[in-house]
């Protein structure tokens, strides 16, 4: 009996175990950043600054004045603005969050731009456009 005791304590030890390890997993490990679309938008609006742009060869590209000046804000009815500098350009915005893809189409024009989302959380976006540049947000 007191042999079946201890090879019971084992088992349970090693499930124990086993289920400690999943949950340590599940809850860390290999973080998947690609966030949802409420980060983009808040609960109604939220503006982004650039923070850092790369180029497609991975050499910083230093922010002009201007560019520091500007803003995006994402509506969370699917709308953006994106303004600094006396100009606005306005259109609407879309997320894939499984594709880890923003679509922002401007309003009149037939043009899209797409990104492919490296990093998104409420504080903190990184975009990398079609041609590998890469640029670093953040919230106000």
């Amino acid at each position: 009996m007191n042999k079946n005791l201890k090879q019971a304590k084992s088992y349970l030890t090693v499930v124990m175990a086993f289920v400690m390890m999943a949950f340590m997993t599940s809850c860390g490990g290999d973080k998947d950043d690609a966030g949802n679309a409420n980060m983009i938008s808040g609960g109604s609006s939220k503006t982004w600054k650039a923070d850092k742009e790369t180029t497609a060869s991975g050499d910083k590209d230093k922010l002009t004045a201007d560019e520091k000046d500007e803003t995006m804000q994402f509506y969370s009815d699917g709308r953006f603005a994106m303004g600094g500098g006396g100009s606005l350009q306005t259109g609407t915005w879309n997320y894939d969050q499984a594709g880890k893809r923003l679509s922002l189409t401007f309003e009149g024009a037939n043009v899209s731009e797409n990104f492919t989302v490296e990093k998104l959380t409420d504080k903190e976006m990184h975009l990398v456009a079609s041609d590998g540049s890469k640029m670093e947000l953040e919230a106000e």
